[in-house]
């Protein structure tokens, strides 16, 4: 059975669980038995010895060791002991060359343990028909759980039962605002991760609202557990430069014996004693041995680290600084890394108006009040800490809220002039918010919400000009929320949405997004000029993804973009095929991203993965570069990065 495809009654029957009374202690031991503890397997780990040793396999690093030796023999035969500074000094290079694959070695252990740290540490329960508290590692397929705002999901979950509830997965999927779940809904079995709505997933927060859940997969069998895997599964890349040394390593060898094999035989046809020619071919050959390349890479190198940190990048491996340079491919996720991963305010349309206003921090009076109804009609705050602004609450509408307070309209000071008298919470189905607060002596009904559910509550206003307007803003890619008012003489004790979301005053609309990041049209435009192809891989809508896409210049007339069932739907040969004509790549899953970057790999290009998700990290670890996100991305990302 396909949980998120299925009604809640058959999940849980499928399960045999009960929505109520949840396992029972016996059913609980046998699916422990079965399902093994709710964490992500480990790999066992090798030594640091072996590790040590691991780092020796390389062909220039056995050639060396190969002639530090030989040298040694030479040296120890011919009794010239001044001569034992250069294999000594290859010996040097070799075990620090060792020492920094050791410490690089780990970043893939990182990853894997980051993955483990998002998991919750606790989960609500019902077993034998009673709420209980327990570690989330106990948790098993079939448990009732429940969840509400602020909670780490233990699991993935199908809903049962859900309120308002509304789930912050930007890093698992790539969408900009918190998904809206509803548990009455039943999607397809190959519906993208993000378009889930009746199912929760571990590792993943509560935002809004309360559920009641049946657990689905624990472990290694939930959504990051199938991230883990695809970690675990991915080698790492060796960089062009590695491979490039490598292959000079083997050429020497080779030239370095036929050399040999040529000068002892000559000698010995020419009747020189075997010990002299021998000792002779040998110096020849230790002599073509380059001792101090790998040296010399490692100080150039290393001062190419040192100038890429004066520019704020961080370099965790050494060879990454070469790689950089001959990156031909960059694959970007779009949310937190091409974006912001903040909504803002960038439109308005107010009722009567010619068209709509970009919202700046000098708004007209119009919209200073349109912003002044939205934000007492807002759960969303916005303070400030040390000066450095920190937002709370519901993203869509902290952006109001921001954008009220950058036009002097502080939330605080208005909930204290404006007295909230009642309110009616956001809900799913409604898709309204609505709030009573006491203005200039009147009491008003202030309602937020979609417009296509709002307009149908209005009886006055322009809705036919309103509608126009939202179609336009919807094609730019932006959210648009509609707000809407009326004045009611008495204020019901026990408000209703019949009572108050009726006989509506539209006053106008906000538009909202993920914005670009103001740098990142500039680092595209260099990265074209310089011949570098960026292509945007996002678990976000294909709408959004390609007007963001198209801003930034990545996006262009005659370029596709396509979703991830699209892509699904095609074999590796016909995406290698079609793969330079596709600029973005929308509803992705983790196992597209690597596909992708893969395509281009086989297409003979050096690809660089951007990204700052834990959904990026299997496509950060098989790309021949992987870049995260220092401030905005997970620790999962930045432990796969350069």
């Amino acid at each position: 059975m396909i949980p998120h495809s299925s009604s809640a009654t058959d999940v849980v029957k499928a399960y045999s669980s009960d929505a109520e009374w949840g396992l029972t202690k016996q059913d609980i031991l046998r699916l422990q038995n079965e399902y093994g503890p709710n964490i992500l397997a480990e790999k066992k780990k090798k030594t640091f010895i072996g590790r040590f040793f691991d780092q020796f396999k390389d062909v220039m690093i056995i050639i060396l060791l190969i002639a530090a030796a030989i040298s040694f023999g030479v040296i120890c035969v011919e009794k010239n002991w001044n001569e034992l500074f250069e294999p000594a000094l290859i010996l040097i290079i070799v075990i620090l060359n060792a020492l920094m694959g050791v410490i690089q070695e780990s970043k893939a252990e990182k990853a894997l343990e980051a993955l483990k740290n998002m998991s919750a540490p606790h989960a609500r329960v019902i077993r034998d028909g009673e709420e209980q508290i327990i570690d989330a590692k106990d948790l098993v397929p079939g448990d009732i759980i429940k969840v509400e705002a602020g909670d780490f999901v233990p699991a993935d979950a199908r809903l049962i039962h859900s309120v308002s509830l509304k789930s912050e997965e930007s890093a698992l999927t790539g969408e900009s605002v918190p998904s809206e779940k509803d548990a009455d809904e039943i999607t397809e079995e190959n519906a993208p991760l993000g378009d889930r709505l009746n199912m929760i997933f571990s590792g993943c927060t509560i935002t809004y609202g309360t559920a009641i859940a049946i657990v689905t997969a624990t472990g290694m069998k939930t959504e990051m557990g199938r991230i883990a895997n695809l970690l675990a599964g991915e080698k790492d890349t060796q960089t062009p430069l590695q491979q490039k040394l490598a292959q000079l390593g083997k050429y020497l060898g080779i030239i370095a014996l036929a050399a040999c094999a040529v000068v002892f035989v000559v000698g010995l046809i020419s009747g020189i004693p075997i010990l002299e020619i021998f000792m002779t071919s040998v110096s020849l050959a230790v002599s073509a041995i380059p001792e101090g390349l790998p040296a010399i890479v490692t100080i150039i190198l290393s001062i190419g680290v040192q100038r890429m940190a004066k520019r704020n990048a961080l370099i965790r491996r050494l060879p990454a600084v070469e790689t950089l340079g001959c990156a031909s491919v960059i694959c970007s996720d779009k949310t937190g890394t091409l974006t912001q991963n903040r909504m803002t305010l960038v439109k308005s349309y107010t009722d009567g108006a010619d068209d709509t206003e970009d919202i700046t921090d000098h708004c007209s009076e119009e919209v200073k009040k349109l912003l002044t109804f939205g934000t007492l009609c807002s759960d969303g705050t916005v303070v400030f800490e040390n000066g450095v602004e920190k937002q709370i609450g519901d993203p869509t509408e902290t952006a109001i809220v921001h954008a009220a307070h950058i036009n002097g309209i502080k939330k605080d000071e208005i909930i204290k002039q404006y007295e909230r008298l009642a309110e009616i919470p956001f809900d799913s189905d409604r898709k309204l918010m609505t709030t009573v607060n006491r203005i200039d002596g009147k009491n008003i009904v202030i309602v937020k919400g979609a417009f296509d559910n709002l307009s149908l509550r209005c009886i006055a206003g322009d809705i036919e000009k309103a509608r126009i307007i939202t179609d336009k803003m919807s094609e730019e890619a932006l959210r648009v929320l509609a707000v809407a008012i009326k004045e009611i003489d008495i204020v019901p004790e026990e408000p209703t949405s019949e009572e108050l979301e009726n006989g509506l005053t539209f006053i106008g609309l906000i538009g909202m997004i993920d914005p670009p990041r103001p740098e990142a049209r500039d680092a595209v435009a260099i990265s074209q000029k310089a011949g570098i192809r960026t292509v945007m891989i996002t678990g976000d809508h294909v709408v959004t993804a390609a007007a963001i896409a198209k801003q930034l210049g990545i996006y262009k007339d005659g370029d596709k973009a396509i979703s991830g069932r699209q892509l699904d739907s095609m074999s590796d040969e016909e995406l290698e095929k079609h793969v330079e004509e596709i600029s973005v790549y929308a509803r992705v899953s983790p196992e597209n991203k690597i596909r992708i970057v893969k395509a281009w790999q086989k297409k003979g290009h050096v690809v660089s993965m951007t990204g700052d998700g834990v959904n990026d990290a299997p496509a950060l670890k098989a790309a021949d570069i992987g870049c995260a996100m220092e401030i905005t991305g997970t620790d999962v990302a930045k432990a796969l990065r350069i």
